[in-house]
């Protein structure tokens, strides 16, 4: 509708500035926002090409972990260590291991191992974060091994591990392989 007493009610209302117009804009726009944290939280994970948080990961994707076997030299042979799957209690992973030396078989062991790795640093694995644990290991004779490592993550799910074991002052096997949280979905 127009007409010439259209015109003349829109001449009676004062304007409202442009910058009233905008703020009332941005405190609708932030006001639908703040409704919405997780779906905020997702959309800019997606937009930065990333997942979803890891702090908002659950806990229970992170209570097993899977390290391939490996192997290292030695002066003149080659020490090759298994492991199931490490499991999580409270900051420590533990697990079982079995070692072979090749050629000599008479200093084979086995025992278990456990390593600290705190909430904290786990979710700074998770978001990508190269970390560092300690921990130790003692086999069925009750001898004890330091450990430590470094984890360098692929992504959330999997990685690099360096795992240097001291088995005496003078002597340390470092061991290069892999890990894999088998119950994070990316």
């Amino acid at each position: 509708m127009t007409g010439p007493g259209h015109a003349a009610q829109w001449e009676m209302c004062p304007p409202v500035p442009a910058s009233t117009l905008a703020a009332r804009d941005r405190a609708a726009a932030l006001s639908r926002v703040l409704r919405f944290p997780r779906l905020l939280a997702l959309c800019a994970g997606l937009l930065a090409g990333s997942e979803v948080d890891a702090a908002d990961r659950p806990a229970a994707a992170f209570a097993r972990v899977e390290v391939a076997p490996t192997k290292t030299s030695i002066y003149i042979g080659s020490v090759a260590m298994t492991m199931p799957a490490f499991t999580r209690t409270a900051d420590t992973y533990t697990s079982s291991y079995e070692a072979k030396v090749f050629p000599f078989f008479f200093s084979n062991e086995s025992g278990r191992l456990s390593v600290e790795i705190s909430d904290a640093l786990l979710q700074r694995l998770a978001a990508g974060e190269p970390i560092e644990f300690t921990g130790r290991a003692v086999n069925e004779n009750g001898a004890e091994r330091r450990i430590e490592g470094k984890a360098t993550p692929a992504d959330a799910a999997s990685g690099k591990l360096k795992v240097r074991v001291f088995v005496s002052r003078r002597i340390e096997l470092i061991f290069n392989t892999t890990y894999r949280f088998p119950d994070v979905k990316l």
